[in-house]
């Protein structure tokens, strides 16, 4: 019997380490052990050769009930994405929110459910009347068209229902806060600062644009012609058509639902759900240029429909694309400036929605 034991001790392996080099595991003492307990690695191998074992290799993992085989794999489980609570919502800055295809989709199906309202509310309009010319008048009506624009709130409604996956508490405050549209920890001084903020860059969007404007119509007029260029910018637009049929008091309350409405419905949208998602998977470059490409494209989406030629398509593109382009950087800029809280975000956006309204009403009068 000592004779065998003294046969065993000598062909006993005495391992380097105390604990599994690769998961670091403490290793039980006992004689001749040659599997990690808890990943599995053939300890015996690395030990001998001071390398890791091939991945083809097959350990045995045994339970009460039965023993099964694996191959081994040194790579570690995808972990679960973690809900954010209060806390993580103070700092914001290098957490994992939703995937770039999270936030390019949601926007779209954001839009998609907006104008499948749109389209509905009409076919109704067509159904309970028959009278072509009475439709006609009811959908340019600028009354019906400012009621018509609380759909927007859709663009609102959608971001706010599908962050609440990521919150530990998915309150209301938590959904605001989250998307960048709150006053939390702003005191009433700040607040001011941030309005006064916005209605600055608001009348810089508007210079801004108007710049835009005139050198894409000089650049095109040197291309294309005058009379082609000139013949597109005359062509009466859905807002145009609005201006001339709406007095002052439907101008009033036009201002009113850019402010309160679509400014801030579309900021939450573009800017609190898609700028910042993708900043986070992409960058903060590409995340600004990307979000005002989609932007400006969605802006534009009526251009896209039944053109009369590849030429007028072409012209009327670039006319309308780069002025939406330059105030969605401008917007995109100045929402990372105030660390993406959306307070002077959506005052200039709807105050620079306000103030073409009011110019263009004003320029329409004077004719």
């Amino acid at each position: 019997m000592n004779e065998n034991n003294k046969i065993d001790n000598s062909n006993e392996i005495k391992l380097r380490w105390s604990f599994c080099p690769i998961c670091g595991t403490k290793i039980p003492e006992v004689n001749n052990i040659k599997f990690c307990t808890k990943c599995g690695v053939d300890l015996i191998y690395i030990n001998t050769h001071m390398r890791m074992p091939s991945r083809k290799n097959i350990i045995p993992i045994t339970s009460q009930s039965s023993t099964t085989y694996k191959p081994y794999n040194f790579r570690p489980s995808r972990p679960l994405r973690k809900k954010l609570s209060q806390e993580d919502l103070l700092n914001l800055k290098e957490e994992k929110l939703w995937s770039s295809f999270a936030s390019i989709g949601m926007t779209a199906a954001a839009f998609l459910l907006m104008n499948f309202l749109i389209i509905l509310a009409v076919i109704v309009f067509v159904f309970f009347s028959f009278n072509l010319a009475a439709i006609y008048d009811i959908l340019t009506n600028p009354y019906f068209i400012i009621f018509s624009s609380l759909i927007e709130l859709i663009l609102f409604i959608v971001p706010m229902l599908y962050i609440g996956k990521f919150l530990k508490k998915p309150n209301l405050n938590n959904r605001l806060f989250l998307l960048g549209f709150t006053r939390r920890d702003f005191s009433n001084k700040r607040i001011m600062k941030e309005i006064f903020i916005g209605i600055g860059f608001a009348i810089l969007g508007v210079i801004l644009v108007l710049g835009v404007s005139f050198l894409m119509e000089v650049i095109l007029t040197v291309i294309f012609g005058y009379e082609l260029v000139y013949d597109i910018l005359g062509t009466s637009g859905e807002v145009d058509v609005l201006i001339t049929s709406s007095d002052i008091f439907s101008i009033i309350w036009l201002v009113i639902i850019m402010i309160l409405i679509i400014g801030t419905s579309e900021e939450v949208l573009f800017r609190g759900f898609l700028q910042k998602g993708l900043v986070r998977s992409l960058g903060k470059n590409w995340g600004i240029l990307i979000t005002a490409l989609i932007f400006s494209s969605i802006h534009l989406i009526g251009i896209f429909l039944f053109p009369e030629s590849l030429t007028i398509f072409l012209v009327s593109l670039l006319l309308n694309f780069f002025p939406f382009f330059a105030i969605s950087i401008l917007l995109g800029l100045l929402y990372h400036w105030r660390k993406e809280n959306l307070i002077a975000v959506m005052i200039t956006h709807g105050v620079y929605n306000a103030l073409t309204v009011i110019i263009a009403f004003l320029v329409f009068s004077s004719l």
